[in-house]
This record gives C-alpha cells, sequence and structure tokens, in this order.
C-alpha cells in the first residue's frame, strides 16, 4: 500500500460512524467501507481534515484487540 493519508477526507463520500463511539456527539470515529487500497480513519470534528488509511488486515486486528478489551478508555 503507498498511500497512507488522505489530505482531505470530505472529498470521499460514504463515512460511516464507528458503532464503537459513543452517543455523546461530537467526538466520533468514521471509517469508509470499500476504499480500494485500505480503511480510511477520520475524526468526525474535522470532516475536511485527513484520514489515516489503514490495511484491511491492520484494522481487523485493531477491531479484533478492542473488542476483547486489549485497550483501556
Amino acid at each position: 500500500m503507498t498511500e497512507h493519508t488522505i489530505p482531505d477526507a470530505s472529498s470521499l463520500t460514504g463515512w460511516r460512524k464507528s458503532t464503537y463511539s459513543g452517543n455523546e456527539g461530537g467526538s466520533c470515529v468514521e471509517v469508509l467501507d470499500g476504499y480500494p487500497s485500505g480503511v480510511p480513519v477520520r475524526d468526525s470534528k474535522t470532516p475536511h481534515g485527513p484520514a489515516v488509511v489503514f490495511t484491511a488486515a491492520t484494522w481487523s486486528m485493531f477491531i479484533t484487540a478492542t473488542k476483547v478489551g486489549k485497550f483501556s478508555a
């Protein structure tokens, strides 16, 4: 994968809020499914800011670790 960031994440459509983001509003992580070179992730507070692109395998490992409680809040 050669692309690691997207400078202006608003150039892409179809962002969805992560199911692990709370319902408090404001601070959310958004992901984009179906991106050809990985899984873009952005901060919803800055939609015109950058997105970080993870490989599908790395993103899957992160989600698995989150589900089993490897990270504390």
